[in-house]
């Protein structure tokens, strides 16, 4: 016969000696189970990737956030800067040009539409 442990006290009496029986049983189911689980690669590969996946998820809404704020910041900007534009349209332009404003741009509209389809019939 084996010797226990010597942290663990012998049993004094069958009722003891179940006990601890029953106790090493359950300790060992347990350790049992744990290798178990070590050994489900395939369960451990789903639980890694339900881990990643929520982090990715958690990643890409925190980069949309951002990526929000700062095209409403750069929007702000634009408008900002097309005011500016406005007004030193206004404050410098000639009279007679301020007046002919959506002609000129119809003109270049024109201008550009034209030098496209002449681009396009060259290929």
């Amino acid at each position: 016969m084996t010797q226990p442990p010597h942290d663990e006290p012998t049993a004094t009496s069958t009722e003891e000696l179940r006990e601890q029986v029953e106790q090493t049983r359950h300790e060992l189911g347990d350790t049992v189970q744990a290798l178990a689980d070590k050994a489900d690669v395939k369960a451990r590969t789903q639980e890694k990737a339900a881990a990643l996946k929520e982090q990715t998820a958690a990643k890409a809404s925190e980069l949309s956030a951002t990526t929000a704020a700062k095209a409403s910041e750069l929007t702000a900007q634009a408008k900002a800067k097309a005011e500016q534009a406005q007004q030193v349209w206004q404050d410098k332009a000639p009279e007679p040009v301020r007046d002919k404003r959506a002609m000129l741009i119809a003109a270049g509209v024109a201008l550009v539409t034209v030098i496209a389809l002449a681009r396009r019939k060259k290929k």
